[in-house]
């Protein structure tokens, strides 16, 4: 065999190896990257995206009506305006409501559309009106909640509740709890405080390994078969979930890829999950869903 034979082989076979170390290096890289620790029934790194119009560049919220994912009703943190959109179509119609302002959550509940402003005020009109170009008989709720930023806001049609969580409120400055509030909703359209709850904020510093500051709550949604309560923190990509008495049970962080900025979250009546983002100057504001696949017992 001449030298240059034998330098050739061996470049060769050089060339091979490192092939196939990189493709065994891509592959393993790949089933790493592909796996995702999810709640049970989902699977986070599989989620079917539905993008938003233009409008809804800055989706914040959205809501069923009754758990039927046929219709979302959703807004934006810039305008007083309510979205009626179907899944998949980039046709809609709005309804004004109140002035341009920071609206953060909506929810869909006993005939009314409930809106939360970030100061905590809360905007309530009937269902129906959503047909209209601008709203009638919008009842306003102010300075029913302790001083703070509220993103998150959740109606329990089954026990009668608004639950209203706090992004960060002075009633937690220096704890290591976040505070939520239980409201009731009045004949005339109001809401009156009825009750609170807390959530020990220490035990997600316990499972992300992170300090307090980076769980900033900015929505909440009850899961319809196990009464277990999901929430998001958009800040650092979290979706946590508790118990139904607001015990901590797992925390799952969020892919970066999939999940650009979420700030929704709920639940149809068969036990989907849906995950509104946020749009940027290079993505499209959009919900993913997330199919619920009931487990073998």
């Amino acid at each position: 065999m001449t030298k240059l034979t034998h330098s050739f082989n061996l470049t060769f076979i050089g060339i091979c190896f490192g092939l196939c170390c990189s493709t065994a290096f891509l592959s393993c890289a790949q089933k790493k990257k592909d796996k995702v620790e999810s709640p049970l029934g989902y699977d986070l790194s599989a989620p079917e995206k539905y993008n938003m119009p233009e409008a809804l560049l800055e989706i914040s919220g959205f809501a069923f009506a009754n758990g039927d994912p046929s219709k979302v009703y959703a807004q934006q943190d810039e305008e007083g305006k309510v979205f009626t959109i179907s899944l998949g179509s980039k046709k809609y119609q709005h309804t004004k409501f109140a002035k341009d302002g920071d609206f953060e959550d909506i929810a869909i509940a006993w005939g009314k559309v409930m809106v939360l402003k970030s100061n905590g005020d809360l905007f309530s009109f009937a269902l129906e009106e959503t047909k209209n170009k601008e709203t009638k008989n919008v009842a306003h709720t102010k300075s029913v909640l302790p001083k703070g930023e509220y993103e998150g806001m959740y109606a329990d049609v089954i026990q009668n509740k608004l639950y209203v969580i706090c992004k960060e409120c002075a009633v937690d400055k220096g704890t290591k709890q976040t505070s939520g509030f239980i409201l009731s909703l009045q004949t005339e359209g109001l809401f009156k405080l009825s009750g609170t709850f807390k959530i020990d904020v220490s035990t997600v510093s316990k499972l992300s390994g992170r300090k307090k500051g980076t769980f900033h709550p900015s929505a909440l949604a009850k899961h319809p078969l196990t009464s277990e309560w999901y929430l998001l923190s958009a800040i650092n990509k979290t979706l946590v979930v508790t118990d139904n008495q607001w015990k901590i049970k797992n925390l799952y962080p969020l892919s970066v890829n999939e999940f650009n900025q979420p700030e929704g979250i709920a639940f149809d009546h068969n036990a989907n999950l849906y995950i509104s983002n946020e749009g940027s100057d290079t993505q499209y504001g959009n919900i993913l869903k997330f199919s619920y696949k009931a487990q073998k017992k």
